[in-house]
């Protein structure tokens, strides 16, 4: 029997959650008024609390239902996986939202987004075999990158270390997605989401009060480590928090049902194109110039062949698993 194609509106979810996920850059531009740092942490303080509600039902329904997951949960080397996973949340938000400050908009999402290129490298620095799709993606990748980052000498608002910072946030993701990816084989969506997302919220939240001078509360709203509770600042977070954090990154695991991986990864490729319109329309960028253009082109497309010729996160926790 042949394979039925997705339906209608699972495009159109697909297409939905892609749309909010690209729309983050643009929207933690729009309250730039508030450090970075504090900016990311209240996106998370937000998610985790909305994550919290379906926590708590699944921890009761494990105690009710599979008393040996819950114990498992409780192991020293789960505990370490979890922290593990959110310190490398810590470091992508942190570097991303600041890039957003000190480069354009696209550049930031060009460079935060490479994160394939990144795998590439890892299993390659572990001796595990790339195909010659992967490594010519990797190759117009990186040279994608170099030409973009030819902008910094011209192009109002790029500065080097701005693209630096992105490009963290693009390595720190793998660890996320490396720990996510052992973790969920067998833990609960929201059982793993949730205390991830609020220890990268309190490591955050934490860096801001050292670095930024974030006060625990009180006024001003503005750096106040809980100021996202404030009627100014509200809306904006609790976007980032609903329509970025829970619906996309929902939206694009619950059309797993219907799309293969490799679609789903492909499409989420487009975010920088997306996130640049947006912005654009928002007026938090301008129109990029020549380098980014043509260096963003060959970035997205050897991205894009590196997806292609299958390198995947699970091909990188593998070659962590056998120790190599």
């Amino acid at each position: 029997m042949a394979e039925q194609p997705p339906p209608t509106f699972a495009w159109l979810i697909l297409a939905t959650s892609v749309l909010a996920v690209s729309s983050a850059g643009a929207v933690f531009q729009l309250i730039g008024d508030v450090n970075p740092i504090l900016r990311a942490s209240w996106r998370l303080q937000a998610t985790a609390l909305i994550l919290l509600p379906p926590f708590i039902y699944q921890v009761v329904s494990l105690r009710n239902n599979d008393a040996e997951t819950l114990s498992r949960i409780k192991d020293k080397r789960v505990i370490l996986a979890i922290i593990g996973s959110s310190i490398c949340l810590w470091i992508h938000f942190g570097s991303w939202v600041w890039s957003l400050d000190h480069t354009s908009l696209t550049h930031s999402l060009l460079f935060v987004t490479a994160h394939p290129l990144v795998i590439v490298a890892g299993l390659y620095f572990l001796g595990k075999q790339i195909s010659a799709g992967q490594a010519s993606g990797a190759l117009l990748g990186f040279l994608g990158a170099g030409i973009t980052l030819l902008g910094v000498t011209n192009e109002g608002g790029v500065t080097l270390i701005g693209d630096f910072a992105a490009f963290i946030g693009a390595i720190a993701i793998v660890g996320y997605l490396v720990a996510g990816r052992v973790l969920r084989e067998w833990m609960p969506l929201f059982i793993y989401a949730f205390p991830v997302t609020l220890i990268a919220s309190i490591l955050l939240g934490l860096s801001s009060i050292a670095i930024e001078g974030t006060s625990l509360g009180g006024l001003p709203a503005v750096s106040s480590l809980f100021g996202w509770s404030d009627i100014l600042w509200l809306p904006a977070i609790a976007y980032l928090a609903i329509g970025p954090g829970l619906i996309g990154h929902t939206g694009i695991n619950g059309v797993l049902r219907w799309f293969p991986p490799l679609v789903i990864s492909v499409a989420v490729l487009f975010e920088p194109l997306i996130g640049s319109l947006i912005g654009w329309f928002l007026g938090t960028t301008n129109v990029p110039g020549i380098y980014t253009w043509l260096g963003g082109i060959f970035l997205i497309l050897g991205v894009i062949m590196v997806t292609l010729g299958q390198t995947s996160v699970d091909e990188l926790t593998n070659g962590i698993d056998e120790g190599e």
